[in-house]
């Protein structure tokens, strides 16, 4: 059977979907004090250490694996606490940076505002950053949840220039 790239682009992008989902829905479970019902399913997905992160088999950060998805921001309807939630992302320059908050504008012209809280990591060219460390044109990858018309940024990336 011929795989052609079209098809291998559109399978990495539902694992970078899956993956998406998985990174917003994990850290929020992690933070709940009761007990997992199963301990047998945080050793099925991802590595030792660092359940919940990737695809059985795939180790390492979604994000990492997602490198060659062309996309420009998306969202995904995950399961989680008893609930669902939005999870969005988004690729594209800050063109307004502050402490609390972020705007960013992918290549097709959408334009959307992320706030930040003290969930929010910010990495910039691979080192643990800050939201003052963001400045207009930036090219950023962002991840978080959105509720109504906010959006909630849990991760932040500005990658190494190349």
């Amino acid at each position: 059977m011929k795989t052609n790239r079209k098809t291998i682009a559109a399978a990495a992008g539902a694992a970078g979907l899956l993956g998406l989902g998985l990174y917003l829905a994990v850290p929020a479970a992690a933070d709940d004090p009761s007990p997992s019902p199963s301990p047998k399913a945080t050793r099925e997905w991802g590595h030792p250490g660092r359940p919940g992160w990737g695809h059985p088999g795939m180790g390492g950060h979604p994000f990492r694996r997602a490198g060659g998805v062309r996309g420009v921001h998306g969202e995904a309807t995950v399961k989680r606490d008893g609930g669902f939630h939005l999870a969005t992302w988004q690729r594209g320059d800050i063109t307004s940076a502050s402490a609390t908050a972020v705007t960013v504008r992918s290549e097709d012209g959408v334009s959307w505002t992320w706030k930040a809280d003290d969930k929010t990591r910010v990495r910039k060219d691979g080192d643990k950053s800050a939201m003052t460390d963001l400045k207009n044109g930036d090219r950023v990858l962002v991840a978080g949840e959105r509720s109504g018309d906010t959006r909630t940024a849990r991760f932040i990336r500005v990658p190494k220039p190349r």
